[in-house]
């Protein structure tokens, strides 16, 4: 008998932030991919046009071959929630609502239309559209969290800033289906929540949440100001509940009705404190303890629902999704408390792995297909993006005139590199598939040493170009994560996960320690991993197995082997505003435009003295708009 065709499922994100495309073959994930890898515009919305060609190149097959393509959300549905926001706030947030509407009644209400026509430009010559389905927001990123986990049940919470109508949503996962029990809804939203206090302390809302988790562990847990800032958000932002439901008090923020996120009298009047100049390059102590307090609040708050989430599912597995998922100060915290037996956090838990989530919710529930969970999990390392052979790497040091050393056994080329990374050099990593989402695992990674106390000073100002007090991540093999991290027995394969730095590799501190200013404290000599042990001596870590990613282990291996030390400073292939890497060509270009040492490109060593210049006039930093 003839053997049936593959069925492709396309999902897609797109048209808020994050876009991205993923294709499924008889269910299984063949690629994943955010748009901004492809277009080199950080978190580009735009259609992904470059995602979808590249899986389905991936998958060798055309649009007109794929069964059905899903997208992520139901736009009508937003446009209503918009309509019924506008309405209840009336008149306020009249501005707001002029400028909204008019990008609403010229295309996101007729999305279907949009999209198809952005479709047909991926279509072969001749082929026909394939019927286009909608998921709902937050079916996509629970069935992302769900379906791709170990587990044959479990309880999936998704919390972010807002989808159609829901912020936060709880739900039972059993087999192949999902089983709504509870949801939030707009305005009420942790995600937007963080935000505002994001936008408070002088970052960027959707880009700059990260910051504020890195900077809340330089505020001063004895101080009166900050027991006084979280009293301040308990009493008067936020009523928590028991079971971790909760209702802002929309008095203090702007974000329904207008375009900023908060209330700025209102807020300087409860704290004291206006809001921080975006880029000022000052950081005052107040600051510090606002973050603090509202990590501690957030924490707070997620534990409760993690622990609602598992009673009423009646599971002991816990899924996380949404971009509060990607807090993984928080889902640390989680781990720590004994609470649950599993933890799985999607490592594309924003908007772009809603494109994923859509395809595999559409898969199992819509085509009602089994489902038979992987061992570790069916993301494959979240390895999901392009690689490039030997033929795209010489096509670039051709291109470039840039000398390289070719070194095809695998055994001296870790050797190399890890007597490089021992001497100090810091070294682009570019290997195999690009990761999808937004932690570089191993395959588009600058890395470093973790014990040279200079490392994260050097690595923030002279090659990611960003602020100082950013941590870094050390990524250990899986085989010693244990004994140099307080990982309780988890794996952290997605770096999702922050751990104590294990006690017996500490240093003890000066007495005045907390009382130092930013700086003395953020080059303080905390343990014997200094360039990836943050001020509260915690890591977000990184496992890597043998099985996952060969190559990255037997780097890791080959310095544990040579140099006792099985942990590496392993940071995104970018600068500051810049997405990761994705070719060969981004690669070089970014090695040569910072102070990296050098730079591996598959089996091809390059080191920067040996490289002609670069013609340069500085231009290329106005092309990425800082985060």
């Amino acid at each position: 008998m003839p053997m049936s065709q593959p069925r492709h499922i396309l999902g897609i994100s797109a048209y808020y932030h994050d876009s991205a495309a993923a294709l499924l073959r008889d269910g299984a994930i063949v690629a994943a991919a955010q748009e901004e890898r492809f277009s080199r515009k950080k978190h580009d919305a735009s259609f992904p046009a470059g995602a979808v060609r590249y899986v389905l190149e991936e998958g060798a097959v055309g649009l007109d071959q794929v069964e059905s393509v899903v997208f992520y959300d139901k736009p009508f549905l937003k446009f209503e929630r918009l309509l019924e926001t506008y309405h209840a706030f009336a008149p306020r947030g009249l501005t707001s609502f002029l400028t909204a509407m008019p990008v609403w009644i010229r295309e996101k209400v007729f999305m279907r239309s949009l999209l198809e026509n952005a479709l047909r430009e991926c279509l072969p010559p001749g082929g026909t559209l394939p019927p286009l389905r909608f998921s709902e927001h937050h079916l996509s990123h629970a069935a992302s969290a769900f379906f791709p986990s170990p587990f044959t049940q479990a309880a999936v919470l998704t919390v972010d800033g807002v989808g159609e109508w829901a912020t936060t949503s709880i739900a039972r996962g059993d087999g192949d289906s999902l089983e709504s029990l509870l949801e939030l809804h707009f305005p009420h939203s942790l995600g937007l929540l963080y935000s505002a206090f994001t936008a408070y302390c002088g970052f960027r809302v959707n880009s700059g949440e990260y910051k504020l988790m890195g900077l809340a562990p330089y505020g001063d847990p004895r101080a009166e100001r900050t027991r006084e800032f979280e009293e301040k958000i308990r009493a008067e932002l936020i009523d928590i509940r028991d079971d971790g439901s909760f209702v802002l008090n929309m008095r203090y923020f702007a974000y329904a009705t207008g375009l900023r996120m908060y209330d700025e009298r209102r807020w300087r009047a409860l704290f004291g404190i206006g809001p921080r100049a975006a880029e000022s390059g000052d950081m005052p102590q107040a600051y510090m303890d606002l973050a603090l307090a509202i990590q501690n609040v957030t924490e707070d708050v997620v534990a409760r629902l993690a622990a609602t989430a598992c009673e009423r599912a009646g599971s002991e597995n816990l899924c996380l999704a949404g971009g509060v998922a990607l807090n993984c100060v928080a889902n640390g915290k989680l781990l720590r408390s004994g609470r649950f037996r599993n933890i799985w956090v999607q490592p594309a838990s924003g908007d772009a792995g809603g494109a994923l989530g859509a395809a595999l919710a559409y898969w199992h529930i819509g085509l009602g297909m089994p489902r038979t969970p992987a061992p570790g999990d069916a993301m494959g390392g979240s390895y999901l993006g392009p690689a490039f052979g030997r033929e795209a790497v010489a096509r670039v040091c051709k291109r470039f005139h840039a000398p390289c050393h070719v070194i095809d056994d695998e055994a001296e080329l870790t050797a190399t590199v890890a007597d490089l990374l021992a001497a100090g050099k810091v070294v682009g990593w570019f290997q195999g598939r690009m990761e999808y989402g937004p932690r570089a695992l191993g395959n588009r990674s600058i890395l470093g040493d973790p014990r040279d106390p200079d490392m994260q000073k050097r690595l923030n100002l002279k090659i990611k170009y960003r602020e100082g007090f950013r941590p870094f991540a050390p990524s250990v093999l899986a085989e010693e994560a244990q004994s140099r991290f307080g990982l309780d027995g988890a794996a952290s394969p997605y770096m999702l996960l922050v751990a104590p730095v294990a006690e017996e590799l500490r240093l003890p501190l000066p007495e005045n320690y907390q009382e130092l200013p930013l700086w003395e404290r953020l080059y303080c000599r905390r343990s014997s991993l200094p360039a990836v042990t943050h001020v509260d001596f915690s890591a977000r870590v990184q496992t890597v197995s043998r099985e996952t990613n060969p190559r990255y282990w037997a780097l890791l291996e080959a310095f544990r082997r040579r140099h006792g030390c099985p942990v590496l400073v392993n940071t995104s292939f970018n600068v500051r505003g810049e997405p990761v890497v994705c070719t060969p060509e981004d690669a070089y270009l970014c090695f040569m435009r910072t102070e990296m040492d050098c730079l591996v490109l598959g089996d091809a060593l390059l080191y920067k003295e040996e490289q002609p210049p670069l013609p340069d006039d500085g231009s290329w930093r106005q092309e990425y708009t800082l985060d």
